[in-house]
């Protein structure tokens, strides 16, 4: 595995946390990924999901389409969002980073940060976009900037579109795994940990398709209902870091330990809030069939050698969360407008197709979904790299 591309580490002067840019890779000069927040980020972490994202750039490369995937990226704080001197924080970073911000990085929110608190320290630090570095690319930068941002108007249900194609594209992937499976919807139950972005839009879709969500965790820890949880109530009663309000819950709702998510009696468990959550030590403790990884880098690959001897299928991150970057490429490039309908249309076929592809390639490699993905990626890189020159550089 080659070094990434550049790998800085920065201290504020503040109050002395750091902070973490990598650039894995380059497309055309540009790459892609968010930026985190969370007490105890490490370089070796954003190094981590950096790598990650270059995958999920070349998955879906499409040679038919107008977006043209990048490089792979992350940026990440090392510091509670929720710490009063957390935006001043933030904002100090992105000026620090302003010039890669500018020239070669496009960042947007992740784990503990929303889209609107970025681009707001995002303006602050005297940045015209997150996104901007990938503006010459555009054949129309001023219709491309005005469709997303058209497109980060609109909302369904109470929720931005933003905020679902994401979890439209992990629930998606689940429903592939159950179709090929053979196993239906209805009955079907899921334990979701992380009631934010991702875990939300992905808890209101698997519910709306007729499964089950019996179990979800946050922070104050898991909620729980064998019958199923109103997910759209307890979705309405979130705060802004998806913390459930437990004045929402119903009689038969159980507060459970934060741990208990794990244990459910589910077919399918969604780890949507941080990395490396499920471990060798905890993993025994998992009945479910399926776990599709909503969060960056859930499993460790430890734990999932582990699962896999027993018959737990990980549906890898790399392909299941890749639908959130892909729609702002999709929307800015013009593959997609700004309507709700036609976008997660979209993200379904081309999740399903994705997913699909990764199952066939696992089962005829006898290998895992993981190990099949990185194959796929393998595939691909030479064919970037063959269009648009160096894939390093």
């Amino acid at each position: 595995m080659t070094a990434p591309l550049i790998s800085l580490t920065w201290t504020d002067d503040v109050t002395g946390r750091q902070g973490f840019l990598v650039v894995d890779r380059l497309v055309r000069g540009v790459s892609s990924g968010g930026l985190r927040m969370r007490p105890g980020c490490t370089l070796a972490e954003v190094t981590g999901l950096a790598r990650g994202m270059t995958m999920k750039e070349a998955l879906h490369y499409d040679p038919e389409s107008r977006y043209v995937p990048l490089g792979g990226a992350k940026g990440g704080i090392d510091c509670d969002p929720r710490d009063p001197a957390a935006y001043g924080l933030l904002v100090r970073y992105l000026r620090a980073v302003r010039p890669y911000v500018e020239s070669c990085w496009t960042t947007g929110e992740d784990l503990g940060l929303t889209q609107d608190l970025v681009d707001r320290a995002a303006a602050e630090a005297g940045l015209v976009s997150t996104v901007q570095a990938v503006y010459p690319l555009l054949d129309d930068e001023a219709a491309a900037r005005a469709r997303l941002a058209d497109a980060f108007a609109v909302e369904v249900d109470g929720i931005g579109l933003d905020e679902l194609a994401g979890g439209c594209g992990v629930a998606e992937s689940v429903l592939t795994a159950l179709d090929r499976a053979g196993v239906p919807y209805r009955g079907t139950r899921v334990a979701v940990q992380g009631l934010g972005t991702m875990g939300g839009a992905t808890a209101r879709f698997l519910d709306r398709a007729g499964l089950s969500v019996v179990a979800v965790a946050d922070v104050e820890g898991t909620i729980a209902n064998p019958d199923g949880l109103d997910v759209e109530a307890l979705l309405a009663a979130r705060d802004g870091y998806g913390t459930v309000d437990r004045s929402a819950l119903r009689p038969a709702d159980h507060r459970l330990p934060g741990d208990a998510w794990s244990a459910t009696d589910a077919e399918v468990l969604v780890p949507a809030a941080v990395s490396y959550a499920i471990t060798p030590a905890n993993q025994a403790r998992i009945r479910a069939r399926w776990i599709a990884e909503a969060a960056n880098m859930p499993v460790l690959p430890e734990a999932e050698a582990l699962l896999a001897a027993r018959g737990v299928t990980v549906l890898p991150d790399v392909v299941v969360n890749s639908a959130t970057n892909a729609w702002w490429w999709w929307t800015l490039f013009g593959d997609i407008g700004a309507d709700a309908d036609g976008a997660f249309a979209h993200v379904r076929r081309s999740m399903r197709a994705l997913l699909t592809l990764t199952l066939d390639r696992a089962e005829r490699d006898g290998t895992t979904p993981r190990a099949a993905a990185h194959a796929v990626v393998a595939d691909r890189l030479p064919v970037l790299a063959a269009r648009f020159g160096s894939y390093r550089h």
